[in-house]
């Protein structure tokens, strides 16, 4: 979800396309997800723009796994 430049003087990026990503990659059965997560991402030193909030990560983490057992089933 990065996008090189994006902020004109360094990275930019949209984590709202995280979640949705990682549940298309899950669903064609992928083998890892590499999330970038920070307490504050607006308050980061890099990559804040493309960062999970850690609050939401445990939520994000059990729907993927749900997600990976139904597509492991089929």
């Amino acid at each position: 979800v990065q996008s090189p430049g994006g902020l004109g003087t360094s990275s930019g990026g949209n984590r709202e396309m995280a979640f949705p990503l990682a549940k298309a990659a899950i669903a064609i059965g992928i083998a890892g997800i590499f999330m970038e997560v920070h307490p504050q991402p607006e308050k980061a030193l890099s990559d804040g723009a493309n960062s999970i909030r850690l609050k939401d990560i445990a939520a994000i983490l059990s729907a993927l796994r749900k997600l990976d057992n139904v597509a492991k089933a089929l």
